[in-house]
C-alpha cells in the first residue's frame, strides 16, 4: 500500500511538471508554495494536484475570460482579485462563483503549511488576544469554526475574518467569501483571514464522505505565522489580503 501510494505521488509529480499554471490573462494560477505531497498526511497528495491543476486552474481560467469577453467587465479590469471581490456579485453568478473561486483558493493554499511546522505555531499575542475578546479561548474559536465547517449544506467555505478588528466566524455558500457584499445577506464586509474548503473536491479522495474527520486534520496543517500576519498586516486595518 506504501508503495502504491508512493508511485502516485512520483506520478503525480511528473504530471505537474509538465502542466504548467493558468497564465493567459488578467490574473495568474499562482504556485503552490510547497510541493503537492507537503500537507500530507492531512491533506493527501493527489487531492492537492487534482485541487491546484483542475478546480483552482478553472476558476482562473474563468474569470479571465470573464475580463475579456463580458460587456459589463470594465469595473474590473486591471483591479487585484482581491479587491474586485466586493462587488462581484453585479456581473452575475458565474463571474461570482469565478472570482470567489480564483481569490478562495490562493488564499487557502498560503494558510496550510506542514504538520511538523503548524505544531510548533501559534497564533500571535495579538491575534490571540483578538481570539479571546471574540471566542473567550482558542479552542472555544476551533469549535466555533469546525461547527460552521460541518454544517454547511453541500458546498462551501468556512472563514475566520475581521470587521473593525473583532474576530467573527462565518461559513459561505459556493465560492462566495466575507469580501463579497451581500453575501448571506449581509451587507457589510469581512475579510477572512483563515478559510477552510469544504468542497467535495477538497476531501473525497482520502475522507470520502468524512468531511469531520477532513476538518478535524485542518487544524494539524495550520500556518499559524501567516495568519497572524493576515490578521495584523491586513485584516485589522481593513485591507483585504491580497493573493
Amino acid at each position: 500500500m506504501k508503495m502504491a501510494r508512493a508511485l502516485v505521488g512520483v506520478l503525480v509529480m511528473a504530471v505537474a511538471a509538465v502542466a504548467g499554471p493558468e497564465t493567459n490573462g488578467q490574473y495568474e494560477q499562482k504556485h503552490l508554495p510547497y510541493d503537492f505531497d507537503f500537507l500530507e498526511p492531512a491533506i493527501d497528495t493527489k487531492t492537492m494536484f487534482v485541487h491546484w491543476s483542475t478546480h483552482y486552474a478553472g476558476y482562473v481560467r474563468n474569470i479571465n475570460l470573464v475580463v475579456a469577453e463580458d460587456e459589463n467587465a470594465s469595473a474590473i479590469v486591471d483591479k487585484p482579485l482581491e479587491i474586485i471581490q466586493r462587488d462581484i456579485t453585479t456581473l452575475g453568478p458565474f463571474a461570482r462563483n469565478n472570482a470567489g473561486g480564483a481569490y478562495n483558493h490562493g488564499f487557502f493554499w498560503t494558510i496550510l503549511t506542514s504538520v511538523s511546522s503548524s505544531s510548533q505555531m501559534k497564533p500571535s499575542p495579538a491575534l490571540q488576544a483578538a481570539i479571546d475578546k471574540a471566542f473567550g479561548s482558542f479552542d472555544a474559536m476551533k469549535e466555533s469554526f469546525s461547527t460552521a465547517a460541518k454544517s454547511v449544506f453541500g458546498s462551501g467555505w468556512a472563514w475566520l475574518a475581521v470587521k473593525d478588528g473583532e474576530l467573527f466566524v462565518v461559513s459561505t455558500a459556493n465560492q462566495n467569501n466575507p469580501l463579497m457584499k451581500g453575501v448571506n445577506g449581509r451587507q457589510e464586509v469581512l475579510i477572512p483571514i483563515l478559510g477552510l474548503d469544504v468542497w467535495e473536491h477538497a476531501y473525497y479522495l482520502k475522507y470520502q464522505n468524512r468531511r469531520a474527520e477532513y476538518i478535524d486534520a485542518f487544524w494539524g496543517i495550520v500556518n499559524w505565522d501567516k495568519v497572524s500576519q493576515y490578521f495584523e498586516e491586513f485584516a485589522s486595518k481593513g485591507k483585504p489580503v491580497p493573493v
